[in-house]
């Protein structure tokens, strides 16, 4: 890549899109493309081609999307969908049309089935049942894989697509209706350890294992692909590791200090009951994550803890 060439990341101020954005910076990449949502609407056809046109960036990392934990997913089915692919049709579209060098299409591990055989490589999209809770998501995701890979097939066009597992760290949100189970569970135990409270709620049974990564080395990840991968289809970004969702509870009241106890909530789902990337394909290629669970968390903790004092 080249340092001097104009870069676009859509969806900078997000969690994943913030991080991108650190990691070029810190890597040399100065000549950065961003917006905001108030003065570019990414939903908007006319909008988006306008602006590229405008621009016409070399490179476009695509981070914006519409994202949230089971109950978002589950209440707000229809904005999961519309709005993500209106948001990854118009620029896939628009960097087809403008000439865009290379585009990274940001999806998620959730396009997998909800019974695919564990670790999760990335043939088993396709392959069966999406799990019904981020159902939406999923299939407005699946597309962006399918569209990029259809304007190789037809075009030419560079585009890829990286399928990164459960995402963790700085810009995350914390709204326990929207956000994911990660946040939610730190939010909950910075909060109850401050009040000394008697319990954390726990939704589910807690046995569900998941994955979790650092989103710095996802922004590593990110910009390595864009770098050396150029391949069709879609490729995994992982640890190759989970933890079941009481291990993570427990991990987060050593962190936080919390001294009190765990009450499950049993009417609340519990999603798929193990979700792990295969992420060999992308190791053989050179890359590995190399940030561990428990210092993340305890850099994100120092980072966040002041924030929930308002909430207190």
């Amino acid at each position: 890549m080249d340092k001097q060439a104009l870069i676009y990341v859509a969806g900078h101020t997000g969690m994943v899109g913030s991080a991108i954005v650190r990691k070029l910076k810190n890597e040399g990449y100065d000549n950065l493309l961003m917006i905001s949502s108030e003065d570019l609407d990414l939903r908007s056809q006319s909008e988006v081609d306008d602006f590229i046109y405008d621009y016409r960036p070399k490179y476009v990392f695509l981070a914006a999307a519409k994202v949230g934990g089971i109950h978002a997913n589950n209440t707000l089915r229809a904005e999961f969908y519309y709005d993500n692919i209106m948001i990854q049709t118009n620029v896939i579209h628009s960097a087809f049309r403008h000439g865009v060098t290379k585009l990274l299409n940001l999806g998620s591990s959730c396009v997998y089935p909800k019974m695919a055989a564990q670790p999760i490589s990335e043939e088993a999209l396709l392959t069966g049942a999406l799990e019904e809770t981020n159902e939406s998501y999923a299939i407005a995701k699946i597309a962006g894989i399918k569209m990029c890979d259809a304007y190789r097939d037809q075009y030419g066009c560079n585009f890829i697509s990286v399928m990164p597992t459960n995402l963790y760290g700085p810009n995350d949100s914390y709204d326990l209706h929207h956000c994911h189970v990660l946040p939610a569970l730190f939010r909950k135990f910075i909060e109850a350890a401050a009040k000394d409270a008697e319990y954390v709620e726990i939704w589910g049974s807690g046995k569900p294992r998941r994955e979790f990564m650092h989103v710095d080395d996802m922004a590593d990840a990110a910009l390595f692909l864009m770098k050396n991968y150029d391949d069709a289809g879609h490729i995994n970004v992982g640890t190759g590791k989970d933890i079941s969702i009481l291990e993570l509870a427990q991990l987060l009241k050593q962190i936080t200090g919390f001294t009190g106890i765990f009450k499950h909530d049993l009417t609340k789902p519990d999603g798929m009951m193990r979700k792990r990337l295969d992420v060999s394909r992308i190791n053989q290629l050179g890359w590995k994550a190399s940030i561990g669970l428990k210092e993340g968390l305890v850099d994100l903790y120092n980072q966040i803890r002041s924030q929930f004092k308002v909430y207190i």
